[in-house]
Order: C-alpha cells, then structure tokens, then sequence
C-alpha cells in the first residue's frame, strides 16, 4: 500500500511516540488450579492451594485462579466444596514473597488492600483472613501465627480458654487497630504460638479492608511479648475451608512489606 508524502511523514513523526506508549494492563487467561498443593506466581505473589486436612474430607475439591494483576494489585477467585470431618480442608490463599524474612524490628509499615465478596451454598464453615508466621530465624521453623479474620462462618479462633457455652474466651476485647475494633484470642495449635484478631462484633465482616498489618504486630510486641527479633516469614491471604460450597472472589488485594 502506498501513502502520500504528506501522511508518511506524518506517520513517522508520530512513530516515536507510538511505541512509547505503554501496553495497557490486560486481564489474565485465568488457569485454574485444583491440585493439592498447587501454586502458580506472578509478580510479587504465589497462589497456593494449601489442601492440607484433605485426608479428613468425605468428598469435595478446592479450586483456584488468578484472574487478573496490576502494578502491586491482584485478584483471584477460590471455589470449594467440602463435606464431611470436623477439621479445616483447605487454606487457598495468595502468598506475598517479597520483602519476608525481615526482623520485626526493621519492618516500619505493611500497607494492605482487600476486596472480596463470597457466594455460599448452604451453610458453610470457613474463615477469611490474613495468616502470618514469625521464626526466630530468617527462613526458620514458625513460632508464632497471627491471624487477622475478616469474616467467620461459624467457625472459631484457636482459644487457650473457652466459656461454660463452649465459646472462645478473648485475652483482650475492643482494641482499636487500623480503623477497627478487634477481640484477640490465644492458643496454641499444638506446634507454635497463635493470635487471632476477630471483629469485636459478633457477625462482622469486613469486605473491604485498607489498612497497615504492621500495626498488629505493634500491639503484640507491646501488649503480649511478641519479640521484635522474630523474622516475619510468612504472609498469606485467604480462606480457610472446613466445610460447605463457597466462592471467595478476590477483587482486589495489594500487599507491601516496608
């Protein structure tokens, strides 16, 4: 084909700027993970499948998939179906790899978004939420996990004390941290140390969350002895699954260790 002057040179003007625009961000062919232990990573993050009380199922299956990635901003999608045992089946979750294993005490802040809805059939026991690990080594063994729930499906945090109803008894009630108010329980899950902070309103979920996770480990190296020498090895986002049909969908989530 063959263009008038006038409009070749304009043609190579423009060039220069034509391929200097930007690809603009695409969503992802979303793939699809089902496997037991399956992960799949992409930019600073990793999916990971964590089906780790499958043996305890009668039937069911977890699956999972990035749909889509922007800049530090991710989204993804987990469908599960879980019957039968009285344990958790799975902990799907997206994994942040960068920045771990750093001291506590080097970490000034861990500015964190998430947007997710779920869809349910039935009735479900699940949890959504933040789940950390902290070693006394870069790279260790945990010994301390801190869980940060948004939402619980009649399910229950890990409880040292229990009231006369079988109910879990806070070590702490109405603390203010990052906009919301919290209950903490303690425990132990029979390997390391756990803390959980629950909405202090029974019922609560919190479907959109903005705020900086750093300011939970602050209360516990003030409050519960949490050592700023602990290296923050693990961070994860996700449900944790016992049983029922549900579809967790990850709108947006961002995640940064500074």
């Amino acid at each position: 084909m063959h263009f008038p002057l006038k409009l070749s040179m304009s043609l190579l003007t423009l060039l220069p700027f034509i391929l200097a625009a930007p690809a603009p961000e695409v969503e992802k062919r979303a793939t699809t993970f089902c496997g037991q232990w399956d992960t799949s990573s992409d930019g600073n993050y990793e999916l990971f499948l964590d089906q780790w009380g499958l043996s305890d199922a009668t039937s069911g299956s977890d699956c999972a998939s990035i749909t889509s990635l922007s800049g530090n901003t991710i989204a993804w999608t987990t469908t599960y179906t879980w019957v039968g045992g009285t344990g958790i089946k799975s902990f799907t979750n997206m994994q942040l790899n960068a920045g771990i294993n750093q001291q506590l005490s080097a970490i000034s802040s861990i500015p964190s978004v998430w947007d997710w809805t779920i869809s349910t059939s039935g009735t479900i026991v699940a949890d959504v939420a933040y789940d950390i690990f902290t070693s006394a080594t870069s790279g260790g063994s945990a010994a301390n996990e801190i869980m940060i729930w948004l939402a619980n499906y009649n399910a229950g945090p890990i409880s040292s004390s229990y009231n006369a109803d079988g109910q879990p008894n806070p070590i702490a009630s109405d603390i203010s941290i990052a906009g919301y108010s919290w209950n903490l329980y303690s425990g132990s899950n029979g390997a390391n140390a756990v803390w959980s902070f629950l909405p202090s309103t029974s019922g609560t979920t919190i479907t959109s969350f903005s705020g900086d996770i750093n300011l939970f480990f602050n209360y516990l190296t003030a409050n519960e002895g949490l050592s700023t020498s602990q290296y923050l090895t693990t961070f994860q986002a996700g449900t944790e699954a016992t049983s029922g049909s549900a579809t967790l969908t990850t709108t947006s989530y961002s995640a940064s260790i500074e």
